[in-house]
This record gives C-alpha cells, structure tokens and sequence, in this order.
C-alpha cells in the first residue's frame, strides 16, 4: 500500500511536469529526428577546378557527379581555392597532371580522391601505363589525423557547453536563494545586474578559454597553423555567449534539473550543425538553422585560425556575430528581469 502511494505520487508529479514530461517523450525524437538527417543527408559531392591545360579532364569528372569549375588561369585557380569556393584545383605540370586539395576537411578530400582516381581509370584504359597525378595540399597534409580536423570544432563545442551549463545553473542559484530578489530591492539598474553577473563570471570563463586553448594545442598537439591570440580570442567570444544565454535560459527554469533540460534542445542541435558534418549535405532549412547558431561561427573560425592558417580578415565576421549574440542575449536577460521586479 505504501510503495503504491508513492508510485502515484511520482506519477502525478512527473504528469504534471509538463517539461519534464517533454523532455522524455519529445526532446528525444527532436533530437533522433536530426540525426537522421545529418547521417543520411546527400552523399558530398566535391567541387573540382580545372584551369584550360586540364579542361579534358571535365567530362570524366562529371560523369562521377563532381561539380567542376574551369578557370582561365592557374592564379584564378589557386584564389579560389584559398577562398574555399572549391574542394581542389587541378593543374598540368608538363605531362604529369597535378591535384591540390583544399585540405582542411578530410570529407572533401576522401571524395576528390575517389572522384579522381575513377576518372583517370576513364580516361587511361587498364593495360596502358597510368599516369599518378601529385597530390599537394593548400592546408593540412596527408597525415593530418582526427582530432586536427575535429579539434578546433571541439574546442569550441566544450567552452559552449560547460560555460553554458556553470553559468546557467549558477545564476539559478542566485535566484532560488533569494540573492538575486535582494539585490533587486536595492537602487541598482537592471543592466548594472546583469553586466556585473556577466563580468564576475567572465573572469572564470577567460581562465577556462585559456586552459582549454592551450591545453589542446600545446598538450594534446592539435594542428596550430595560426595565431594562438586569436584562438583566445575566439575561445573568449564564445564563452561569454555562452555565459549570456546560460543566465538568460536560467530565468525561465525553476531548478537546476529544469536548467538541464535545455542541454538537448540547445546544446546538442548547435554540436550537429557546429560543422563536424558538412552543412552542404543538409537540407537547405536545416542549413539555416545552422547559420542562426553561435557554435557554428565560432566553429568555423577556429578551422580557419587552426587548420587553414588565416587571420582577422577570415574571422572578422564571425568576431561580430558572437559579439552580435552576446548583446542580443544581454538586452533580453535585462528584460528577463522584468518579472522581478518592475523598474
């Protein structure tokens, strides 16, 4: 009798947790559902430049669905693949045809490679001497492992989510111990709370930004092809966006349960679509969910820092973007507080 009056009165309690009862029966299938369509998304298919020495490789290519851009120039060539409009340029050396691969994105690179080794076998019949193309890489190399490809991605994923998931559950904390409703009572703005929080926690979020960064680069040896100031720099963006939006979602949760329960529907669809899987692949709506997401600014812009080696001009907008993101999540933290206290 007594297990049965507990049992009911779990149920009742769960029944009448409208979000917790989310989170077990919908969250889930939100979340296999992108599965699916990150794993089953379009095979890639490489877009191949070939500059006028090699335009006879273009119907070979073609006819294994790669996309093939002609330049009239090698110069024009080479730009756009330092821009990353195609996945590797084909040029002539005398007779020997060479490959440079983009490099930064072993995906890419798997399917130049499988694209390009079905177009030769078209193009020189089997029994005659085949010619092997040189193979050169604009970024990386052949021996570029894992975790330089996913490294950068993963630095920026774990910043976002333990910044997020201390700064939320903290800035609860204030609020369920009255600390909060007692600094509202005094004289101070609503701003001048916020930004204090956000001030006093940033100081611990640049001393994890620091630890992880170097600890990636310097201890794990993760490729580092650029400058480890702007990696600090990136690393910092997205810890103070994450520390905005983490005392910003804290305001509409009751515990620290209820704070854990964003981590499905916000953490996890931006580590999807932060570019550990090429976007390109995606349907097109998903991709402009991706593109609404500070993971994947801050994502790209360690690859670029890390793997490819570039500097401001390749991150200045993503810099402006999570700047962009952490005000945006400021102004709407300061109206958060509205439903405390009426200034």
């Amino acid at each position: 009798m007594r297990i049965r009056a507990i049992t009911i009165r779990i149920l009742r309690q769960f029944i009448h947790d409208k979000r917790t009862m989310a989170l077990m029966f919908i969250a889930p299938l939100i979340v296999l559902s992108l599965m699916s369509l990150v794993f089953n998304g379009d095979t890639y298919k490489p877009n191949i430049g070939v500059t006028a020495g090699t335009a006879v490789f273009t119907p070979a290519l073609e006819a294994q669905e790669a996309e093939v851009t002609a330049f009239a120039t090698t110069e024009l060539g080479n730009a756009a693949l330092k821009d990353g409009e195609i996945d590797a340029l084909i040029t002539m050396d005398g007779t020997t045809p060479g490959v440079m691969l983009e490099g930064s994105n072993p995906t890419a690179n798997r399917a130049v490679m499988q694209v390009l080794q079905e177009a030769m076998q078209r193009l020189q019949p089997s029994g005659s001497g085949q010619v092997q193309p040189a193979i050169s890489y604009l970024y990386g190399a052949e021996d570029m492992t894992t975790i330089d490809r996913f490294g950068p991605i993963m630095i920026g994923v774990f910043i976002f989510f333990f910044v997020f998931l201390i700064a939320g559950v903290s800035f609860l904390r204030e609020r369920t111990t009255g600390t909060l409703e007692r600094l509202l009572s005094t004289p101070l703005k609503r701003w001048e709370i916020v930004l204090g929080y956000v001030c006093g926690f940033g100081i611990f979020t640049v001393i994890q930004a620091l630890l992880i960064s170097w600890f990636s680069i310097q201890v794990l040896g993760i490729m580092m092809a650029g400058s480890f100031g702007y990696v600090l720099l990136m690393t910092l963006l997205l810890a103070v966006t994450a520390l905005t939006l983490g005392t910003l979602l804290s305001a509409f949760a009751a515990n620290e349960l209820q704070m854990i329960q964003f981590i499905p529907l916000v953490i996890v669809p931006q580590i999807f679509l932060s570019g550990l899987f090429p976007l390109d692949t995606l349907p097109l709506w998903l991709q402009r969910i991706g593109l609404a997401t500070p993971i994947y600014y801050g994502a790209q812009a360690l690859m670029d820092i890390m793997i490819r080696g570039k500097g401001w001009s390749a991150i200045a907008l993503e810099v402006y973007v999570l700047i962009g993101f952490s005000l945006l999540f400021m102004a709407l933290n300061v109206l958060a507080l509205r439903k405390h206290r009426k200034m």
